[in-house]
């Protein structure tokens, strides 16, 4: 009996690890994998582009983490130079989706990724998409 409890509170342990654990390697450069969980201004695929983000030329990756800190339940994992990496965590279940963004010469680098799960039933592009509209409202963007 006492196994069995402690070999379901570890199991309980590992999978809340897996819904909120902060480090990650990057996959910035990466296009998205097969399920369609994740968006990128790097994929050309039609179920995982984006759109480019051009940004203004004297826009930097401060004021980009100002407006994306805006989107729901965003907290900044890493902010160094031109890379920024922000964890969305979700409302009601916890679910923890992958924000990376990374500024190269006047183009803005997004990729959004769930952590877990199948199909993120297109949370990752409705939040890209707000981003979008944050980062337009605050004028970072070019026209």
């Amino acid at each position: 009996m006492r196994r069995a409890l402690f070999s379901c509170i570890g199991s309980l342990i590992l999978t809340g690890c897996s819904h909120g654990g902060t480090i990650m390697t990057s996959k910035i450069n990466q296009i998205c994998g097969d399920k369609p969980n994740c968006v990128s201004t790097m994929d050309q695929r039609e179920q995982h582009q984006l759109a480019p983000f051009l940004l203004r030329s004297d826009t930097t990756i401060k004021d980009i983490e100002q407006v994306a800190l805006q989107l729901p339940g965003a907290k900044t994992i890493i902010s160094e130079d031109n890379y920024l990496h922000i964890a969305c965590t979700s409302k009601i279940m916890r679910f923890v989706d992958d924000l990376e963004l990374e500024i190269n010469d006047n183009q803005l680098t997004v990729r959004s990724e769930s952590r877990v799960g199948y199909s993120d039933f297109g949370v990752n592009r409705k939040r890209a998409e707000q981003l979008r509209k944050l980062l337009t409202q605050a004028d970072l963007l070019a026209d």
